[in-house]
């Protein structure tokens, strides 16, 4: 899977988590540009995620991530 198609993927989950169907988000994406993200979203988008790539975070990798691009990193180090 090319990072392309994980952004692609991330944007739809996004988007259905925080019910905003022109959320796009980038490499470079926080929490503090997403209105909404807060510790208990944050909660629901790991699984959103998780359930979409069909993987499991480690907690180290949860806690540590600054933004998307680091969950894209992530995610296709784990061979999706």
């Amino acid at each position: 899977m090319t990072r392309q198609q994980v952004f692609e993927r991330l944007n739809r989950v996004f988007q259905d988590v925080f019910d905003n169907e022109a959320l796009a988000v980038g490499d470079a994406t926080t929490a503090a540009d997403v209105p909404g993200w807060d510790s208990l979203m944050h909660i629901r988008l790991m699984g959103a995620v998780e359930d979409e790539f069909d993987m499991v975070f480690d907690m180290k990798d949860v806690v540590s991530l600054q933004n998307v691009g680091e969950m894209a990193d992530i995610i296709m180090a784990k061979g999706h």
